[in-house]
């Protein structure tokens, strides 16, 4: 009978978080931009590990790759499952929308949704049985990320499509922005008390050193202003702080300007 799977959260260089799922035994590393915690992690927990999981090629997140793969003590043949379109050199099974990756070891399997933006390539990782969501530098705890490669009709379609995933989905994203992200939100929407108490909860949760993620979709859903674009509330701030023109009619609203006016103002949110 296997154990059951465990996350272990592995703070990384300032504020990124690298994510480990393992059963006891075996390991699967998500995003593992620096080997050397990894590696910490996996021998203090008497972990082997089987699979790297990658979600897009900034260097934060596939920075460790070679050196754990040249670290493979086990001597395993250890996969490296990545999106098809990131031209990442070590990855040794490339991935598209649609695709699932069955892991016997540590024994989860994940499905591969396309969520361009960030990068044209990038992609996150769903385990349906588990609900549980590894999505790289798509969406964040309050926030999401910049869109570097893809347009903002794409990086707003594929936050459409992880809000159509459960509720109660936990959210493993990749890096610790709550706080300043829920800042800029509570710009946005003044009068949110969902995220007012968020804000509490969360603050409280730094002040004692703990990590805001894993998130869930549904407080997303609640909280999060670019999963509330088409919100009035939302709509309201960007006209308020005249990042859309006021005179512009709910009929005549383009979602993706606003959703580009919604990111360029947080690019700039001091």
């Amino acid at each position: 009978m296997k154990n059951s799977l465990t996350i272990l959260t592995v703070p990384a260089f300032q504020d990124n978080y690298l994510w480990i799922i393992h059963n006891g035994k075996y390991a699967a590393v998500i995003d593992p931009g620096d080997a050397t915690p990894i590696l910490h992690a996996l021998a203090q927990h008497k972990l082997i590990l089987s699979a790297i999981l990658l979600t897009h090629h900034h260097a934060d997140h596939i920075g460790g790759v070679k050196e754990l793969l040249a670290s493979n003590a086990a001597h395993l043949t250890i996969p490296v499952y990545g999106p098809a379109n990131d031209s990442i050199s070590s990855v040794t099974h490339p991935l598209h929308e649609g695709d699932t990756v069955h892991l016997p070891e540590p024994g989860i399997v994940l499905s591969v949704i396309d969520v361009p933006g960030h990068t044209l390539g990038h992609i996150a990782y769903f385990a349906a049985q588990e609900h549980w969501l590894f999505c790289g530098d798509t969406l964040f705890a309050g926030g999401c990320g910049r869109i570097f490669e893809g347009t903002p009709a794409q990086m707003l379609s594929s936050l459409d499509k992880l809000a159509r995933l459960p509720d109660d989905t936990a959210v493993y994203c990749a890096h610790e922005y709550t706080m300043g992200n829920l800042r800029f939100a509570a710009t946005v929407e003044p009068d949110n008390q969902q995220l007012a108490q968020r804000i509490a909860v969360e603050q409280a949760k730094r002040d004692r050193g703990q990590p805001t993620v894993p998130t869930q979709i549904g407080l997303e859903k609640l909280t999060n202003p670019f999963l509330r674009i088409r919100e009035p509330s939302v709509i309201a701030g960007l006209r308020k702080h005249q990042k859309i023109s006021p005179s512009t009619s709910d009929a005549a609203i383009d979602e993706s300007e606003n959703f580009y006016a919604l990111r360029e103002w947080k690019n700039n949110f001091a």
